[in-house]
């Protein structure tokens, strides 16, 4: 039997996605609240957040993310199969936060935001346990989560800098803003290290990698010595992620 016809999620799933991404697009077209999320994200003035140009990220997330939703019409996989059973309604309520942490951002509802956010990270997070539960998946399967879990951990930190900044500690609670960053790039090598290390996923981190060099350009004239620190951050997470490529053979553990 079609891998399509045995599981009732793949229709669901595909519809998701087609809504969520049409939701971003309208997001920043309209846009919501006549601000683009770039503009609010001046506004705020978060140290952590990256670059511009890092945002990109997020075409590869949802190209990635659609390779996901039409592979198994195409492609019958049986231990694919296996964990888009694992997965079941998980990735609709995926959808539904990542939306609604869309309109909450653009209405400017910044401590909602920073729950629907810590939601959507451990929604991920189940995501991509239940994956990595069935041995032998395609690397189609884990490979958008990996990216966009490791996203979402960046946007969680940047969240958190949201939530404090509108409380009114722009300029740090015992440290300065500049060296909370600092300290967070710190926690965030750890993370990749140590993600990188208990999983055996070498595309996590790489995402931390891509946001520590965008938060090196973009305080590069205001704050050189942070800039200096996001790109020494990146290059150690680098140099380990290299190393873990080199140990596994790959960018996973048994890749399917």
């Amino acid at each position: 039997m079609p891998l399509k016809n045995k599981h009732p999620y793949l229709w669901i799933n595909a519809l998701a996605l087609i809504v969520v991404i049409t939701v971003n697009a309208l997001s920043n077209i309209l846009p919501f609240n006549n601000l683009s999320t770039g503009e609010i994200s001046d506004q705020l003035n978060v140290l952590f957040t990256p670059a511009g140009y890092v945002f990109s990220i997020w075409s590869v997330i949802y190209l990635f993310l659609v390779v996901w939703a039409i592979r198994p019409f195409i492609v019958s996989h049986k231990q694919d199969l296996l964990a888009y059973e694992k997965i079941g309604p998980a990735f609709v309520v995926n959808a539904v936060l990542n939306s609604m942490w869309l309109v909450l951002f653009h209405y400017e509802f910044f401590i909602l935001t920073l729950f629907v956010m810590v939601s959507l990270l451990i929604n991920l997070i189940v995501i991509y346990k239940r994956i990595r539960s069935v041995n032998e998946t395609s690397i189609w399967m884990k490979l958008p989560f990996s990216i966009y879990l490791g996203w979402i951990s960046v946007a969680t930190i940047v969240n958190v800098g949201i939530f404090f900044n509108t409380l009114g500690f722009e300029e740090g609670l015992w440290l300065s803003a500049e060296g909370w960053t600092m300290t967070l790039l710190g926690i965030a090598v750890l993370l990749g290290i140590w993600f990188t290390s208990y999983n055996r996923d070498a595309v996590y981190p790489l995402v931390f990698v891509w946001a520590f060099i965008g938060i090196g350009v973009e305080r590069s004239h205001e704050f050189p010595v942070l800039s200096t620190s996001a790109y020494i951050a990146a290059g150690v997470l680098a140099i380990y992620v290299l190393s873990q490529i080199y140990l596994l053979k790959g960018f996973y553990k048994n890749n399917g």
